[in-house]
């Protein structure tokens, strides 16, 4: 069975909706067309990229799997520094559930596209998901992505 591990640094992201945009263009003849243009948000392109570079470290070159893949994924957010000691000390040894934005699907979406075609050769793949959030002096997420030995239909 392949398996690689590695952490993203810093606070996780979640995967933002896509924005659009439209304008208005007068043609020759008077007649006006809108045009419409969709795109991702600004930080969850960089996090994705974050999320790209660091699954590429951890890759070492070689080829995405191509059979079914279990996720294991750790999401760590940074404790509210607005909290009492005794509260971040609670939060920190996991007695207080981190039950805060960013949704854990959201993040799990935007580190699921950060790895597509690098991981895995897409994230239709994945079979198996285990997530969870906890809060943790140090913000990051970690990831265990592991090649099952099954076929892929």
């Amino acid at each position: 069975m392949k398996q690689i591990v590695f952490s993203v640094p810093g606070t996780p992201v979640a995967k933002g909706r896509a924005k659009s945009s439209s304008r208005i263009d007068v043609g020759q003849n008077g007649q006006q067309r809108v045009f419409t243009r969709h795109y991702t948000p600004e930080t969850t392109v960089k996090y994705e990229n974050l999320v790209r570079l660091a699954a590429q470290e951890a890759m070492r070159g070689a080829e995405p799997f191509d059979r079914p893949v279990e996720l294991t994924v750790a999401i760590y957010l940074p404790i509210p520094q607005s909290w009492s000691k005794k509260k971040q000390e609670k939060a920190r040894t996991g007695l207080i559930g981190a039950t805060k934005k960013p949704d854990a699907d959201n993040v799990l979406k935007a580190l699921k596209d950060g790895m597509n075609g690098v991981v895995y050769v897409d994230d239709a793949r994945i079979t198996d998901v285990l997530l969870k959030k906890r809060y943790a002096l140090s913000p990051r997420v970690d990831v265990v992505a592991r090649q099952l030995e099954q076929e892929a239909a």
